[in-house]
């Protein structure tokens, strides 16, 4: 008994270590968002919030800082489309998978999951050597020039949308492979329309799956760097906004401010999906 409880401080020590190894990071690059100082390092200078709301140089905020308001947009809005996508999808590629009996089954699951242990550098350059040899050859061969293919937001979608699709077919296919396929053979029974049946038996039962894969591509999206920077053109998104700026500049607290922006903001789409799969409807 003595022995047991020995063992259960130890795992509480080692789990509570493990937890501020975790956490100390962020809390520290938190921390010099707030400190009154040119530099995110010690020694502390005093509370501001000048770089977040200053409008002023050296501590121009975040708020009026064009460069990093227009990088978080382009993150916004870019994440947005790859989420829908990704969730549109990973909902057929779920269903398919689930679903059906088709040849190479098996084989064509592997190709789906392949992109998630591909390197997001090798991952990126494949992409855009592939979008440029078929831009070249059009543009040769036809004198098309074909823009979409060339370094810029929608290359960037398309990357990102390659890997992110097999997130969001993993975590919707989790949840249909628990629906009691029962249900839809009422439904249909009954009268119901396949597209009905879809609409009002299936996909509210998905919900809480799709919210959830929807937030988690998002999210990777929005703080996505190795593969967008290799697709990346002239409308960059925020990491690489913030890179440029570390390279150029050096890193300023002006960084840690938006490091906080984007840990808070993470924090709080992660406990809506926790609620939305704890949620009634998801039982």
């Amino acid at each position: 008994m003595q022995g047991s409880n020995h063992l259960l401080w130890i795992y509480r020590v080692y789990v509570g270590l493990f937890f501020l190894y975790l956490v100390a990071p962020l809390l520290a690059a938190g921390a010099f968002a707030f400190n009154d100082s040119t530099f995110p390092s010690l020694p502390w200078r005093g509370f501001t919030l000048d770089w977040f709301i200053s409008d002023t140089e050296p501590k121009l905020g975040l708020l009026n800082d064009e460069p990093l308001l227009r990088g978080m947009w382009n993150s916004f809005y870019i994440g947005m489309i790859v989420a829908a996508l990704s969730v549109a999808a990973g909902t057929c590629n779920a269903f398919l998978f689930v679903r059906k009996d088709f040849p190479f089954k098996s084989a064509f699951y592997v190709l789906m999951v392949v992109p998630l242990v591909i390197p997001g550098v090798i991952l990126g350059i494949s992409i855009l050597v592939l979008a440029s040899m078929i831009a070249n050859f059009a543009d040769s061969q036809f004198g098309l020039f074909l823009t979409w293919l060339r370094p810029g937001v929608p290359l960037i979608v398309l990357g990102q949308f390659s890997f992110l699709t097999t997130i969001t077919s993993l975590v919707i296919a989790a949840r249909l492979q628990k629906f009691d396929i029962s249900l839809e053979e009422a439904a249909l029974n009954l009268g119901a329309s396949r597209l009905r049946v879809l609409t009002t038996v299936a996909l509210p039962f998905l919900f809480p799956a799709l919210f959830s894969a929807f937030i988690v591509a998002f999210l990777v999206s929005f703080e996505n760097f190795n593969t967008t920077l290799m697709l990346v053109g002239s409308d960059a998104p925020l990491t690489i906004t913030m890179y440029d700026r570390m390279v150029k500049v050096g890193s300023t607290p002006v960084l840690n401010a938006v490091s906080v922006v984007l840990m808070v903001g993470s924090g709080l789409l992660a406990l809506l999906s926790v609620v939305a799969q704890r949620s009634p409807k998801s039982d």
